[in-house]
């Protein structure tokens, strides 16, 4: 599985939809690059916490980033059969772990309910879809990591050169 997503039109947009445990969540199409098999992670000296480690993917070394703990869902050890999702934020490209990668669908943006401000920590999520089958976190990756996270990942990368 390496699939590369493309919104199909600039008036639409897309959302792919994976799963961590048994919690659906979703990306906004336009910001993911592709999805690949779960691969090798050579591990980042001095990274974030966050951080699991980096991979090559066609030449580029990415960091791969574990966002079960910004969901409060216990650490697993990932597997031949999770999926690594290639973002690129604003700033650089990373790769997210999930357990399946579930569907690419099209986002009604009238159904997205802005997250509650009382639920502490998912300031990177941008809202929620309720689907036939459970409630879609739709997350922001822009806002994934802070600052300074982002300042350690390149430093962490630049000294393992």
């Amino acid at each position: 599985m390496n699939e590369s997503y493309e919104n199909k039109s600039s008036q639409t947009p897309y959302i792919l939809v994976f799963t961590l445990d048994d919690l659906l969540f979703a990306l906004r199409t336009s910001s993911v690059e592709r999805t690949i098999r779960m691969v090798e992670i050579t591990p980042l000296p001095k990274a974030p916490e966050i951080v699991l480690g980096i991979i090559n993917v066609q030449g580029l070394i990415v960091p791969v980033v574990n966002i079960r703990n910004r969901f409060q869902l216990p650490d697993k050890e990932s597997g031949l059969t999770d999926s690594i999702i290639i973002v690129s934020t604003g700033v650089r490209k990373l790769g997210i772990v999930v357990d399946t990668v579930k569907d690419v669908i099209e986002l009604d943006e009238s159904k997205i309910v802005s997250p509650p401000d009382i639920i502490n920590g998912i300031e990177h999520v941008e809202g929620i879809l309720k689907l036939e089958d459970g409630m879609v976190l739709i997350h922001d990756i822009n806002k994934f990591l802070s600052l300074e996270e982002g300042y350690a990942i390149d430093k962490a990368i630049v000294n393992s050169e």
